[in-house]
């Protein structure tokens, strides 16, 4: 989040040499935030999945 934070000034420049610096700023950031929505919301449930998925077969057995 903070990374994300700190390059978006760089992503939102319009000066002289930010035409170097804005498309690299602003894939870092949408891959920054997109993994961090991903962390958020995916992650959660394939563990989730995966621990339900072992307890039914300990409770088979």
């Amino acid at each position: 989040l903070m990374g994300s934070l700190g390059l978006l000034p760089a992503a939102l420049s319009s000066g002289m040499g930010s035409e170097i610096q804005k498309p690299l700023a602003i894939m870092i950031v949408g891959g920054l935030i997109f993994c961090m929505f991903l962390s958020l919301t995916v992650l959660p449930q394939v563990f989730y999945y995966a621990y339900r998925n072992k307890q039914e077969a300990i409770a088979e057995e």
